[in-house]
């Protein structure tokens, strides 16, 4: 895309920090900055004019956290609060022949699965931004600081369709490589380039030498235009100030433009490092991104590029199926979770997804599926349906990049799919069928191919984002049918170069032994050029035969996977793998709800049936009984060593619920799972919990509650998703946390404690400017005279600047809440 306001040869000068200039020129601790645009729009006006007096071509408007969200609690409007920011930008804009950007930030609030907010709420109020920002004349529209892709998802959508702006978006990453959801880079670049950005990169988080290798991989990731848009090195604990000068922080990011075009600073940033900025990279110019990308579908944390045999698993379809047609007829989503699950443990790289049946209706059951498979499976999914609005309503709810199955060569049908395809961002199946159906030969099925791509092509759908199905015929039938779909595959992985797909499991149809023909066809498909099989992977010869194809292929470097699958395996009993998880601990590391609560009544009842079998046993004098009488008791090990719990609710939550949320605590440190994993398993273990307080209620039993801990965001801070993560943690290992919520002032939380004697407070701070906020709390907790322990966590507290406001412990992150939380409550 050509900007009017970038030549796109010359590096793109941004600005630099808003919130820490506003703080440093006097903002009072606790202002909502964007209110200032109504408040006080001469400070406003006087950051922007020196922005532009050192170079900058684009400044942000003061709208980050402009959303009806966070502007709530002030009684002014979104369109008030923006068409204030954005008129003040382009009056000092306008002296400079400068640009305004309408600046989006994060919501606040956690998306489902991981949230309650729903993906539907989430882009109604970047809408109602959106339109507010286009209406008071922004040039273009920068959505930035996001650290989760559905969000960022909701946002860009919210922007490409009620408006006509450029669109730049920019995520932020931390020290592990991910965001703080989880996200890859090759994920957020293959999907925002996919729904139509039109440049993006990373802002804040880091300084720029913590950041390029981030850049040069999102460079390798995408054709976009890269932005970087560091902060100024990492905070001092104590001070607050920032590690990296002016000077090297503008050399550091020079060194970038192989890779980045766009540039400019985030926290801790000012005019000073923009000027520095624009001096050392004028006269350079950037390097256009002509990057050969792959084919890839992915979830935001599983990124799946298509460079060898990667498996498509089969089994969520209704066809043949009755207990999966039951499911869809029922609304089980949680069996066909199950499902899903299942394959995503048997090995398959990605799931197709049909829910068409009749009695159905596909438009509204394939999102709430993809929504629920999302919850608890990383798998990218590819949706399976021959309707469109079922498809387009299935893709808008989609965490990451997408494949549709699929299109055929009927010009109707490609006129109808191809533009949902194309605005989604999503790959594409074409199968080599038209209005005369599946043609007999191999060149007539590659004629097919080739209208496929074409089409494809013609609507700015890339053509690594297309995969062939040269359709798999059974042999009982059209024996010679097999050959045809193999020369056809050949051809069309050799000379389109095209991704091929096929349904492996319809070649041996009406025969017996029908493994062994798949499994050998498998074989000769793979060797033709299949890389996308369509199989059930739970059929371990299946997946056997891929292993072993992977190896011979070179592909498995150095027999890696293969040496893993089978040095220690157990000896073949069957080939299907089936059974429900084995036990609590099992469904709530895998974040199986509906399982897990069924796994807990059951436990329950099989204790309230043993201590009834144990009263009646008590009961019977010995001399009635004399096995019983002689026997002692150690000779009887089933009634030694498994006796009825007094209280089986406690017994759960100590043999199973917090053994199953270490596990994934312990993945999560490890970087093994990721925060969407830590959140499926702790509504799961909630799940479970319910269970147990039913239970105990119905007997009168005693709490499983372990003791009381109240969680705050403190005052001037309305940012509370890493707090409600450490509350929904900790509750599920057995604490009760009163949640204070957002902006709490210290004297709030001080009554609070005093009131409930509570031994145990964790303060949590997003932004840098309520620091302060946080560490008062602190001292007044500390003046009490018996003050609690308290823990301080969240994106810009460090472990020294919890030491120096006196904070007992410093929380990283949920895990080490509820570490802390053992310590101090048991």
């Amino acid at each position: 895309m050509n900007f009017p306001f970038w030549d796109g040869e010359t590096p793109l000068l941004l600005d630099g920090a808003m919130g820490t200039i506003l703080q440093e020129r006097g903002m009072k601790p606790g202002t909502q900055p964007e209110l200032l645009n109504l408040s006080d729009p001469a400070l406003i006006a006087s950051v922007h004019r020196d922005y532009l007096k050192a170079g900058s071509r684009v400044l942000y408007s003061n709208t980050f956290g402009a959303n009806a969200h966070k502007l709530r609690k002030s009684g002014k409007s979104v369109r008030a609060v923006i068409s204030a920011g954005i008129a003040i930008a382009k009056r000092e804009a306008s002296a400079y022949s400068a640009a305004v950007a309408l600046d989006i930030g994060p919501l606040g609030e956690l998306l489902e699965p991981m949230g309650t907010l729903s993906f539907e709420a989430a882009y109604e109020l970047f809408r109602e931004m959106a339109v507010a920002g286009a209406e008071s004349g922004a040039d273009l529209v920068v959505i930035e600081t996001m650290t989760d892709l559905y969000e960022a998802k909701a946002a860009l959508l919210a922007v490409k369709e009620n408006t006509t702006l450029p669109v730049f978006v920019t995520m932020s990453f931390d020290e592990t490589g991910r965001t703080f959801t989880g996200c890859t880079v090759a994920s957020i670049a293959r999907t925002l380039e996919g729904l139509g950005a039109d440049a993006i990169g990373l802002n804040c988080s880091t300084g720029p030498d913590r950041m390029s290798p981030l850049l040069r991989e999102l460079s390798e990731n995408t054709r976009l235009p890269v932005i970087a848009k560091p902060n100024a090195g990492l905070p001092d604990p104590v001070t607050g100030q920032y590690d990296m000068e002016p000077d090297t922080f503008a050399a550091t990011l020079a060194d970038c433009l192989e890779y980045v075009s766009i540039v400019g600073g985030c926290c801790g940033t000012s005019p000073e490092y923009i000027r520095r900025l624009r001096e050392t990279v004028s006269g350079k110019r950037v390097h256009a991104n002509a990057v050969q990308l792959p084919s890839f579908v992915c979830t935001p944390v599983a990124p799946c590029k298509i460079t060898g045999v990667r498996v498509i698993g089969e089994r969520i379809n209704p066809t043949g199926k009755k207990r999966f047609q039951q499911a869809l007829l029922e609304n089980d989503l949680d069996y066909i979770l199950d499902v899903a699950v299942k394959q995503e443990d048997a090995g398959a790289d990605i799931l197709d997804v049909n829910v068409g049946f009749p009695g159905v209706d596909e438009v509204s059951m394939l999102p709430r599926v993809v929504k629920k498979l999302q919850s608890a499976v990383s798998l990218p999914l590819q949706l399976d349906s021959s309707n469109p609005d079922a498809l387009e309503a299935g893709l808008r709810v989609y965490n990451g990049k997408a494949a549709v199955n699929s299109v055929n060569g009927n010009r109707e049908v490609l006129e109808r799919v191809l533009p949902v395809v194309k605005k989604y961002g999503a790959a594409v199946v074409g199968l080599t069928l038209d209005k005369n159906g599946i043609p007999q030969t191999a060149a007539e099925r590659v004629a097919i191919a080739e209208r496929i791509l074409d089409a494809a092509l013609s609507y700015g759908i890339p053509k690594e984002d297309v995969w062939i199905d040269c359709l798999t015929l059974t042999v009982s039938a059209q024996q010679e049918q097999a050959m045809e779909t193999l020369n056809a595959l050949r051809h069309v992985r050799e000379v389109l170069g095209l991704q091929t797909v096929l349904g492996v499991s319809n070649i041996s149809f009406g025969l017996p032994n029908r493994g062994l023909i798949a499994r050998t066809f498998l074989t000769q498909a793979m060797q033709c050029g299949l890389t996308l099989p369509i199989i059930n992977p739970n059929q371990q010869d299946m997946m056997d035969a891929v292993t072993a194809y992977r190896v011979l292929s070179g592909e498995d470097a150095q027999c890696r996977a293969y040496i893993a699958r089978f040095a220690d395996a157990a000896p073949v009993t069957q080939t299907a793998v089936s059974g429900n998880s084995a036990t609590i601990q099992d469904a709530i590391v895998k974040g199986l709800q509906a399982e897990a609560a069924r796994l807990a009544k059951a436990a329950l009842q099989e204790n309230a049936q043993q201590s009834r079998d144990n009263a009646e046993l008590s009961e019977t004098p010995a001399s009635d009984n004399p096995e019983l009488s002689e026997t002692p008791a150690s000779d009887n090990p089933e009634l030694s060593e498994t006796p009825a719990s007094d209280n089986p609710e406690l017994s759960i939550v100590e043999r199973e619920l917090i053994p199953a949320l270490d596990r994934v605590g312990e993945a999560y440190e490890q970087g093994k799972a990721f925060l969407p994993q830590l959140l499926s398993a702790a509504q799961a273990a909630q799940a479970v919990f319910e269970v147990l307080r039913e239970s105990l209620a119905e007997r009168g039993g005693a709490s499983v509650q372990k003791g009381t801990i109240i969680v705050a965001t403190v005052q001037g801070d309305i940012h509370d998703i890493g707090k409600n993560i450490v509350k929904t943690v900790l509750e599920n290992y057995g604490y009760h946390v009163v949640d204070l919520g957002r902006d709490v002032p210290p004297e709030t939380v001080v009554e609070a404690v005093t009131a409930r004697n509570v031994k145990l407070v964790g303060l949590s701070a997003l932004m840098t400017t309520t620091l302060p906020a946080m560490e008062e709390t602190v001292k007044q907790l500390k003046q009490l005279a018996s003050p609690p322990v308290i823990m301080v966590g969240g994106a810009v507290v460090t472990p020294e600047y919890a030491a120096h406001m006196g904070a007992d412990y410093y929380a990283k992150d949920a895990k080490a809440s509820a570490e802390i939380a053992k310590k101090v409550l048991g």
